[in-house]
């Protein structure tokens, strides 16, 4: 018996709709055979990831704000991620472009401490967005006037960001009030003029959650409005076509990784300045590598995104209920994270490809 896969004449669009829901459904399938394997009770671990930190007595009140304080950087730095995949241009070193950005805007709010004034944390998320910018302009600079390979150099400057961010913590912005600890002062709790508090009080809306909706809007209005939008979409589909429509590789190259660090360095800024407080040693938290799972989650469409990161800020949550709930190692819940992508491409496959079996051919 000859089983094989034949290329569809076009992509299902009913599959390509329902894929998502597919991968979550099946996340949730194969999370709970994992979970049983682990010891505990699958119905009770998918429930306590997925249910428990919204609809709980107990757990909700702390557990809802909670979900915008995770989604907001998820989204920001996957809308800037979309638009370079959407035209094949592979930025995969988000989390770098994340740290660098939290890097520079720390420093910059720092080094006004202590003095008091409004311009402070504006001036923090320009710095932020810059540092983002500039570190993914190495690998955007590269590619233009090299041909390196934009997955490799961009992947490689995380690993560097790391060192970076480890060397500021115990050196240049080490906390001189700190007992020797490293880490730098703590923004959201000692430099008022530098902090990014919640906008409504027990809500989990701050200024990053704002400016994650903003780069929702920005990205709809420029993939259905915009002539930049129409060449990210013609590059990706047919790169051919678009050298003959005249756009410009170089340029959709510079403007796709650049704002993708931009936007990247502004979360970084954001959760420094708010949420995580201050620059330590671990502050690099994995959000530049999880978007790329809700870029793909959200079909790299911005309104996608938007739910694909709410629902991943949930399995963050809820993860973090089911470690402490149920005993639930940190590595399964990272794992359970992971298998959405896993199956999100393999139903891709299904919705470009059926399966057909026949007979072995007898040569």
């Amino acid at each position: 018996m000859n089983i094989r896969l034949e290329k569809r004449p076009a992509p299902s669009r009913m599959l390509l709709a329902l894929t998502p829901l597919l991968a979550v459904v099946a996340t949730m399938i194969a999370g709970g055979i994992m979970f049983w394997a682990l010891g505990a009770n699958p119905a009770e671990a998918i429930r306590t990831i997925f249910w428990d930190p919204l609809f709980d007595e107990t757990f909700g009140a702390y557990s809802r704000p909670q979900l915008l304080v995770k989604a907001g950087p998820l989204i920001l730095i996957a809308i800037g991620l979309a638009l370079g995949f959407r035209a094949g241009i592979w930025n995969i070193g988000a989390e770098g472009q994340y740290i660098i950005g939290a890097v520079v805007g720390a420093g910059v709010g720092l080094a006004f401490y202590p003095t008091e004034n409004r311009l402070i944390f504006p001036l923090m998320v320009v710095a932020g967005a810059f540092g983002g910018w500039a570190w993914a302009m190495i690998p955007a600079i590269l590619k233009t006037r090299f041909g390196t390979n934009e997955i490799l150099v961009s992947l490689m400057l995380v690993y560097v960001a790391e060192n970076i961010l480890a060397s500021v913590s115990s050196g240049l912005l080490k906390n001189p009030d700190g007992m020797g600890f490293p880490g730098s002062r703590n923004l959201a709790r000692d430099y008022p003029a530098a902090s990014n508090l919640e906008l409504i009080p027990n809500s989990g809306m701050h200024w990053g959650v704002v400016a994650a909706f903003v780069a929702v809007i920005f990205a709809y209005v420029l993939m259905t409005r915009h002539k930049m939008g129409f060449a990210i979409r013609l590059t990706g589909e047919a790169p051919r076509a678009a050298r003959f429509a005249g756009v410009s590789p170089t340029r959709l190259v510079l403007f796709a990784l650049g704002t993708a660090g931009a936007l990247a360095g502004m979360a970084g800024l954001f959760e420094v300045s708010g949420p995580a407080g201050q620059i330590s040693i671990d502050f690099g938290s994995g959000y530049g590598f999880t978007a790329i799972i809700v870029a793909f989650l959200g079909r790299l469409h911005p309104v996608g995104i938007l739910l694909a990161g709410l629902l991943m800020a949930l399995t963050y949550i809820g993860g973090e209920l089911a470690q402490l709930m149920l005993g639930m190692p940190a590595a399964a819940i990272q794992l359970f994270q992971g298998m959405l992508l896993f199956f999100l491409l393999a139903m891709d496959v299904f919705a470009n490809y059926r399966i057909r079996i026949g007979q072995r051919e007898v040569a």
